[in-house]
């Protein structure tokens, strides 16, 4: 089996956990047979002393299409 990861950047405006979760949900939209994800870095952005936005840099691992299992 071939595995391809790619690089995405997931955003919620609730948490870090969220936007792990809509980079995964986004990603699947166009990516078929994800296997897994790395949780890379984790930043947010600050307004007046608060959160507004936070981000999750992930690594998507996916079984490339026509590949079998060893």
């Amino acid at each position: 089996m071939t595995v391809k990861v790619i690089e995405v950047v997931g955003e919620s405006k609730n948490s870090w956990q969220e936007a792990i979760e809509n980079a995964v949900k986004d990603a699947s939209k166009t990516i078929r047979n994800i296997t897994g994800v790395e949780v890379l870095n984790q930043t947010a952005n600050v307004q007046n002393g608060k959160i507004v936005e936070y981000k999750a840099d992930v690594a998507i691992a996916f079984k490339v299409d026509g590949t079998t299992e060893a």
